[in-house]
């Protein structure tokens, strides 16, 4: 047997080590086809996702860290098969425009100097749809799109209010392509008219006077930590759920979903640990899938923190190395030191 460390603090002797490693978590495969495909569900989540498809209407989830906020639109749209979640990680700077579409005025403006003409019919290439604008037009393939708006607690004080008028009205224009539409015409052959832009999944759209509309409004999940209050006039327009930490049952039933129904017989003392470590602190549970995927995938390996020494020194040596490492992957997340 070999070592379960690929890295030995030993550069002067370079190996191959690397070519040892083991399967990836299933969490960590970067598959998006399969993102989604071991969610857990809970009644509440079920009626209210099927809510929120009934009614039109964005559903906000709360949560801590860890909860499956973000796996829930994955999961809705891997079962329904509604294609790739569109997905807006929001952050301080992040800006309503950003959402719905991004002009590059400088490139049109060089690109006009090289060439000594401003070409209007093709002002759609410097124009692009973000996920939110995408969202919004592939509702015209009569199919909704999920769209999953991250982290709305980062936003700035202004955007939730900014979004009142998409999630009530469910259209945009495009000042850019609006500004050179003949709205008089109706000839739907005329080219400026009809702008072909690129949409956030590198697809094409075509944009009828400079207006996106919605036929089928998409299914729009806002994520939220519960840091901060929004207005009323936003929550109006959102259905809400608040998504509670997994209960001991409910994490057997994760862990099986993504290592295996075989894995509970060693990882019940490391679910009881993380239990009584979670009523102490903010933990996620995606840090006691890191725990038992590692130990139980190094518990054959002769200096493995899993493996039960025969040798009585042996053993709380074994036992002290698994205390830390375990320690290391249940660090909580409000604290800095988190031990």
């Amino acid at each position: 047997m070999t070592s379960w460390k690929i890295f030995k603090g030993t550069p002067e002797h370079p190996h191959d080590g690397i070519t040892k490693l083991p399967e990836p978590p299933s969490w960590r495969k970067f598959d998006k086809q399969e993102r989604g495909s071991n969610y857990q569900a809970r009644g509440e989540e079920i009626e209210l996702v099927n809510a929120a498809l009934y009614l039109r209407r964005p559903l906000l989830v709360t949560g801590k860290p860890g909860t499956g906020k973000t796996s829930l639109a994955y999961a809705v749209a891997k079962e329904l098969n509604l294609g790739e979640v569109l997905r807006w990680n929001i952050t301080t700077r992040s800006t309503l425009q950003q959402g719905l579409y991004s002009y590059d005025a400088i490139g049109r403006l060089q690109d006009a100097k090289a060439n000594e003409k401003d070409n209007l019919a093709e002002i759609g290439k410097y124009i692009q749809l973000g996920s939110l604008g995408t969202a919004l037009f592939s509702s015209k393939f009569k199919k909704p799109r999920v769209l999953l708006i991250d982290e709305m607690d980062k936003s700035d004080i202004d955007l939730p209010n900014d979004l009142l008028n998409i999630f009530e009205e469910g259209e945009f224009d495009i000042p850019e392509l609006a500004r050179i539409a003949n709205v008089d015409d109706k000839d739907d052959k005329n080219q400026l008219n009809n702008i072909i832009v690129k949409t956030y999944d590198n697809q094409t759209a075509t944009i009828v006077k400079g207006k996106v509309k919605c036929e089928e409004f998409p299914f729009v999940i806002l994520t939220s930590n519960g840091e901060r209050e929004f207005p009323p006039a936003f929550l109006r327009r959102c259905l809400r759920l608040d998504l509670p930490q997994p209960s001991r049952q409910e994490l057997d039933k994760i862990v099986k979903a993504h290592l295996g129904n075989d894995i509970i017989g060693q990882a019940e003392k490391l679910i009881e640990q993380f239990l009584k470590r979670r009523d102490q602190g903010d933990l996620a549970t995606d840090q006691l899938l890191n725990a038992i995927y590692l130990l139980t995938n190094t518990a054959n390996k002769p200096d493995s923190p899993m493996l039960e020494s025969v040798d009585n020194q042996e053993k709380v040596k074994d036992k002290d190395s698994k205390t830390k490492l375990v320690e290391h992957l249940l660090r909580y997340l409000n604290s800095r030191d988190g031990l």
